[in-house]
């Protein structure tokens, strides 16, 4: 299945020898463009004072169309970086930004109170009908834009999980979860009206059924918890098919949910659309049944099976494509004839690393190159484009599929 492909050097980084499943559907190549500042021979990622450029650990991306508009979560700068167009060349500058003042200055908050177009941590990112979507962390809200952003410090026009723009306490200061709060929330997602909502630190799902009209709008259907107030790891008992521990990331692979379980080092697959709150999923990948989570199905070297801290997924085709963001690598699954038949199945394409049994960042602790990974946290799929956040790189690759 394999055979020794020659990536093309571009720019400063090395060239280098990779073995590449040829059923990946990733180029071999590796990344077309890379944002964020060149790493020159012989310098580390470090973290980088904030520029048009430069970024630090993004977390997330999301395309619009293949000619743009390009969003990212800088989320170590605190800030939304925006690209009119689809970059053409490594290290291009972003056009806007939101969440600061100007390109040079960072802080959480803009180093002052939360408002309608500030952040602290802003991770997941997303389109949603005309509008964009925003996870903003650690002030435990979701921002939503009506119109997607074409200028720097467009404000927001709702939040969710917060009563009003100015607040920020996690679960509104109150021990228990509500339809309407938020912890730590990581990760959104928007799929035939409706909006998800991986809401991190209330171990959670939340599904909106119509994109949120009103300000602190309550979810109407909660996915790992037995009801909209409960917040307990994995439901508060063993993991199970309906628990979760840090769900992060969520798509849709054809008709079936899927979301990132990082926690439980797993992903887990409904069989279609959830309707009733806590319905257990159908499968798991990553793990060899629903109450085992261990790191790497417990064994130190990853292999075609086991996941660690998975934390982001997307689907191109029938193709599941995970960022499984602990072992530095995207894995690949191709949907079968059944959902079923999923559980134990390994991936059987690989990008990132050059088998199945290694894990170290940039695969040899080495300099990125164009078609390596450091702790790479998103990935979303727009027509034949990859958008991933490699966030120990501190960088976003445009990597073409096939």
């Amino acid at each position: 299945m394999n055979s020794r492909i020659q990536i093309t050097s571009k720019s400063n980084f090395q060239t280098q020898a990779t073995d590449i499943p040829q059923n990946f559907p990733l180029s071999s190549e590796g990344a077309e463009i890379i944002l964020g500042r060149m790493i020159a021979p012989g310098e580390l990622a470090t973290p980088l004072a904030p520029s048009s450029i430069e970024m630090f650990g993004p977390r997330a991306a999301c395309l619009k169309s293949e000619k743009g508009l390009l969003w990212v979560s800088d989320t170590g700068h605190h800030r939304l970086l925006g690209w009119r167009n689809i970059p053409t060349q490594d290290s291009q500058p972003a056009d806007w930004v939101i969440g600061q003042p100007d390109f040079h200055s960072e802080g959480q908050n803009a180093k002052g109170t939360p408002g309608n177009n500030t952040f602290s941590v802003p991770t997941g990112i997303c389109y949603c009908g005309e509008g964009m979507a925003v996870a903003d962390a650690w002030n435990h809200r979701v921002l939503i834009w009506k119109k997607v952003p074409e200028d720097s410090n467009v404000p927001a026009d709702l939040v969710l999980g917060q009563a009003n723009f100015s607040e920020n306490e996690p679960n509104r200061g109150k021990q228990k979860a509500e339809a309407n709060t938020l912890n730590w929330c990581y990760g959104v997602f928007y799929h035939n009206g409706r909006l998800f909502v991986a809401d991190t630190g209330n171990r959670r799902v939340l599904v909106w059924h119509q994109l949120p009209e009103e300000n602190s709008q309550p979810a109407d259907l909660v996915l790992g918890q037995p009801d909209m107030t409960s917040r307990n790891e994995n439901g508060g008992g063993t993991p199970s098919a309906s628990s979760m521990r840090w769900c992060h990331d969520i798509t849709f692979w054809v008709d079936n949910l899927v979301v990132t379980d990082a926690g439980n080092n797993r992903v887990m697959i409904w069989d279609g659309m959830p309707t009733e709150n806590n319905t257990p999923c159908t499968v798991v990948l990553g793990q060899k049944s629903f109450d085992v989570v261990e790191i790497n199905q417990g064994v130190y070297f990853p292999s075609s099976s086991s996941l660690s801290m998975p934390y982001g997924v997307d689907a191109a085709g029938d193709r599941l494509l995970v960022a499984d963001t602990a072992n530095s690598r995207i894995l690949g699954w191709k949907k079968p004839e059944s959902i079923l038949s999923l559980q134990e199945t390994a991936a059987d394409a690989i990008a990132g690393q050059n088998n199945f049994l290694s894990k170290s960042e940039n695969r040899d602790f080495g300099q990125p190159k164009r078609d390596s990974l450091s702790w790479c946290y998103g990935i979303k799929i727009c027509g034949k484009t990859a958008v991933i956040a490699d966030s120990g790189n501190n960088r976003v690759l445009l990597w073409q599929l096939r």
